[in-house]
């Protein structure tokens, strides 16, 4: 579904994102994990078209995106949730899922039922101002806007982060429910050991490097894993 093929990506003179290839399979959750600073943020803007790498190429469903602007993207199924969830604080719940289904030529009340259904807690406050939930209520709130332009590729940047120990399992419970009912997701996770809990598979991100690559399974019981992120 996704292919990325030697990218490289510059903020001015820092090179931050280095010769990096990986790919994502239809059906699959892919798992990019690294410390803070290793350019998982990059990687994904990159992808979604707000940012561009000097060389390289980027292939989503067999055609070339990395020229692509962001909004086209959103058309052709590519769903960004990006870090610090960036809602419409000042909208209500309701009017932020409306926004994330601009794309569509119509909305209709069963786009809104299948969210509400799937974030119950969402249908309670469709009213509410957005600004006024919760942590996890935001997140699942921007989630639930990305899910409205109905993507093939849902790419969601450290979904965890913020959040009582608690909201964690339940977002990534929610992962694991749009995993199943066919989405398939990039994960990019500072929380290691949940992410690789739930990959198929999973790359490390070292200094704008893929340093490590494999299943999920294998990376977890990676001495090199296991010493750097998840703490033994």
């Amino acid at each position: 579904m996704l292919k990325v093929e030697e990218i490289n990506v510059y903020y001015g003179s820092i090179h931050a994102i280095k010769q990096v290839s990986f790919e994502v399979m239809e059906g699959e959750i892919v798992s990019l994990i690294g410390a803070n600073g290793a350019g998982k943020s990059t990687v994904l803007k990159t992808i979604s078209g707000l940012l561009r790498s000097q060389s390289g190429s980027i292939t989503f469903l067999n055609q070339e995106i990395s020229q692509v602007d962001s909004y086209r993207l959103v058309k052709k199924g590519l769903a960004h949730v990006p870090e610090g969830r960036r809602i419409f604080l000042r909208m209500t719940v309701e009017e932020n899922l409306e926004m994330g289904a601009y794309t569509q030529k119509k909305v209709v009340p069963l786009d809104f039922e299948q969210i509400y259904q799937r974030f119950p807690r969402l249908k309670e406050r469709r009213n509410q101002i957005a600004g006024t939930l919760s942590g996890g209520e935001q997140q699942m709130l921007a989630i639930g806007r990305a899910l409205m332009s109905q993507p093939k590729l849902l790419m969601l940047d450290e979904p965890s982060m913020g959040l009582a120990p608690i909201l964690v399992s339940q977002i990534f419970e929610i992962i694991r429910e749009l995993h199943r009912s066919g989405t398939t997701i990039l994960l990019i996770e500072q929380n290691a050991e949940m992410a690789l809990k739930i990959a198929d598979r999973a790359y490390v991100l070292e200094s704008g490097k893929i340093g490590l690559s494999g299943s999920g399974a294998e990376l977890a019981k990676s001495e090199a894993v296991k010493k750097a992120y998840l703490g033994s």
